[in-house]
C-alpha cells in the first residue's frame, strides 16, 4: 500500500484514461461496455447516478472477492473510486452528436481511449480491478479457462443490465471485440515510447 509515486501517477492518469473512454461510450448512445450496460441498468431502478451505480457495482463485486480469497492492491480500491468519479463528473460535460455516424464514430473513439487508459493502469501493477479480480477468482475456484470465465461473467452482466433497460447496441459490440486489441496497441505505444527514452 505504498507504491513508488511514479507507479502511483500512471495509475490515476490510466483510471481516469480509462473513465473518459467509458463516458465516450455512454455519450455516444449506441450501446456501452457489458459492466456499463449492468450500470445503466441499475440507475433505472433505483434513480441513482451511472457514477454512484458504478461505485456500488464495484463494492459489491469486491465483497465477492471475500470468499474468492483475493486480495485487493491500491490500483483495486482506486479502481473503483476514479472511474465512477470520472463518470459522475466528466460525463456531463461531454458533447453529444445528432448524427449516428458521429455516434459510432464517437463509440469507436471511446473504446481506444477505454484501452490506452487500460494500458497505462496495467503499467502501474498496482492490483487489478474489481471485476478483473472477480474473472481470476471464479477461475481459481472452477478451473475453468479464463476466457470462458469472463465470457459468462459479460454475458450474465449484460444480460441482467439489459433486462433492467441499459443500453446495448453496436457500441458493446465494439467493446467487445476492440477493447483487447486497443489495450495491446496502448501497451506496444507505452512501450514504444519506453524503449525510445
Amino acid at each position: 500500500m505504498k507504491p513508488p509515486l511514479a507507479s502511483l501517477f500512471f495509475l490515476i492518469v490510466g483510471l481516469i484514461v480509462f473513465g473518459l473512454g467509458e463516458a465516450l461510450l455512454v455519450t455516444a448512445s449506441v450501446g456501452v461496455s457489458p459492466w456499463t450496460v449492468f450500470a445503466q441498468g441499475l440507475t433505472n431502478v433505483t434513480g441513482w447516478s451511472l457514477g454512484g451505480a458504478t461505485f456500488v457495482i464495484s463494492v459489491s463485486v469486491l465483497l465477492l472477492w471475500i470468499p474468492l480469497r483475493q486480495t485487493p492492491g491500491m490500483g483495486t480500491i482506486l479502481n473503483a473510486i476514479v472511474i465512477a468519479l470520472v463518470l459522475e463528473y466528466v460525463l456531463p460535460l461531454l458533447p453529444s452528436f445528432e448524427s449516428y455516424a458521429a455516434n459510432i464514430l464517437l463509440a469507436l473513439t471511446g473504446v481506444m481511449v477505454t484501452g490506452f487508459g487500460g494500458a497505462i493502469y496495467l503499467i502501474a501493477n498496482l492490483g487489478p480491478g474489481p471485476r478483473d479480480g472477480l474473472m481470476t477468482g471464479l477461475q481459481a475456484v472452477t478451473d475453468q479457462p479464463v476466457a470462458l470465465v469472463r465470457m459468462c461473467l459479460e454475458v450474465g452482466v449484460v444480460a441482467i443490465g439489459w433486462a433492467l433497460g441499459g443500453t446495448l447496441g453496436l457500441g458493446t459490440i465494439f467493446f467487445a471485440v476492440g477493447i483487447g486489441p486497443a489495450m495491446a496497441i496502448g501497451m506496444q505505444a507505452l512501450q514504444y515510447r519506453n524503449a525510445a527514452h
